[in-house]
């Protein structure tokens, strides 16, 4: 943990952080602006090793907006301007540097629509290992898209079928393939910007069940306008509101006794 970062005001449900505790990403007074817009306002937060942290909120609070800030998706927006600290374990993401390819490598994506590649299976699942050098032979890419298909509770569903396209699979698969495809080149966070959104409950169910298993191995964000979602997968929850992040803390705590009462509305469906 770099205890040089500054310690902005994380909120009160957040004062159970201990110096123990592991920090994945660290966001300290992140402004963002599309254009003289402004969508985000001094956003801290910590996001914890090997947790699910769930960021809840309206429609256009600013979750998918910090979202792509962890992985600088937002840097490929024409007229985006992103402020403040944010740190992957340590490093300040926006270190001139810091090699955007590689970042992007180790905070990997799935996005709300499943968007396999119009490839193979196999291909789909081999391509970010094979640009990124992760292999160095036939053999073991074969041993890492298997691994990674393992990883996202594909593989048996599509071992006899690695040569068929990623797009023939169903929504649910397409997704889980998606998560196979990002797991493969090995990275530290997975970014989920409301995977669910577009499958059914059984694919949801899936979906949701890998992603309890997959925290094990990786830290995950996601983006849920659900918040039984939130509350079934994640150990912490973020609420956001008009581009401000109003409280963050254990998902128990902030759905049966948060400390700002615009959490309360919300959860309680007053608005949204």
């Amino acid at each position: 943990m770099n205890e040089a970062a500054p310690r902005a005001d994380i909120g009160a449900a957040d004062a159970e952080m201990t110096d123990d505790a592991r920090i994945a990403v660290r966001a300290r007074d992140v402004n963002v602006f599309y254009g003289e817009k402004q969508a985000l306002f001094d956003v801290s937060v910590d996001i914890r090793e090997h947790q699910v942290t769930s960021l809840i909120g309206p429609s256009g609070c600013g979750k998918s907006t910090f979202l792509r800030c962890i992985n600088r998706m937002n840097d490929v927006i024409e007229g985006c301007r992103v402020e403040g600290l944010i740190e992957l374990h340590g490093e300040d993401i926006h270190d001139p540097r810091m090699d955007v390819v590689q970042l992007r490598a180790r905070v990997g994506m799935v996005f709300q629509k499943p968007n396999p590649f119009p490839k193979s299976i196999f291909e789909n699942v081999s391509y970010g290992p094979r640009i990124h050098g992760l292999t160095s032979s036939k053999s073991e890419m074969r041993d890492l898209v298997e691994d990674s298909l393992r990883r996202a509770g594909l593989w048996n569903e599509v071992a006899e079928r690695l040569d068929e396209p990623g797009t023939g699979l169903s929504g649910g698969q397409q997704q889980r393939l998606c998560i196979a495809r990002a797991i493969a080149v090995r990275p530290e966070v997975i970014l989920m910007d409301e995977p669910c959104s577009a499958l059914d409950p059984i694919a949801t169910a899936r979906i949701e069940e890998l992603i309890d298993d997959l925290r094990e191995n990786y830290t995950i964000v996601i983006v849920t306008h659900s918040m039984q979602q939130a509350a079934r997968v994640s150990q912490r929850t973020a609420f956001f509101h008009l581009g401000n992040l109003v409280e963050v803390g254990p998902t128990d705590a902030i759905f049966t006794a948060p400390s700002d009462k615009r959490t309360e509305d919300y959860i309680t469906g007053r608005f949204g």
